[in-house]
């Protein structure tokens, strides 16, 4: 979609729950954007003092991440990446975003990408994901309260869950999980 239009969901707007989060942490440190598009919470997160990697399947997304990333003066590591394989990580992260990615994998890439995030967190560190609630399309692009509770237990506790709309009207939550 990055190759012949801006998607609908890339409003170039850092959301509250992210702003939220990292104007109440006191320590800065790395953070990982999951699915990160275009770059703008990547950028968000450099531009209040961590170190950044922001990881995209798109090449075209990520090409624009590291043109906002070079006009904003911003040091951000934009990667082109499957969310799923991430082992050209190495160093924990002390927060993980994901603003719409988890909820659009099968079952064996949510599996994949819980052992990935499991793998580059430590204990204190906090995952924010937005996903919808409800599948719709072939049985994806859903995450209810309780599947996230399961698919992140044991190595996560959820911590905060706010239910809402998006702005088409679909169910869809933020949850706040804290590694054990």
């Amino acid at each position: 979609m990055y190759r012949v239009t801006r998607p609908d969901w890339d409003t170039g707007l850092t959301p509250p729950e992210v702003v939220t989060l990292i104007e109440g942490r006191r320590d800065r440190g790395r953070a990982l954007d999951l699915g990160c598009g275009t770059g703008t919470n990547a950028l968000y997160l450099a531009q209040h003092g961590y170190d950044v990697v922001g990881v995209d399947f798109s090449a075209k997304a990520i090409e624009q991440a590291r043109d906002k990333a070079r006009q904003a003066g911003v040091k951000v590591d934009f990667q082109i990446g499957d969310v799923t394989r991430l082992d050209f990580l190495r160093e924990p992260f002390d927060v993980v975003i994901d603003v719409g990615c988890f909820h659009g994998l099968d079952t064996a890439g949510q599996a994949r990408y819980v052992q990935q995030v499991v793998r580059l967190t430590r204990t204190g560190s906090t995952l924010l994901m937005f996903a919808f609630e409800q599948p719709t399309f072939l049985g994806r692009f859903g995450l209810t309260l309780e599947a996230a509770q399961r698919i992140f237990a044991p190595h996560f506790v959820m911590s905060d869950v706010k239910h809402g709309l998006n702005r088409h009207n679909r169910s869809a939550a933020w949850y706040r999980f804290d590694r054990q």
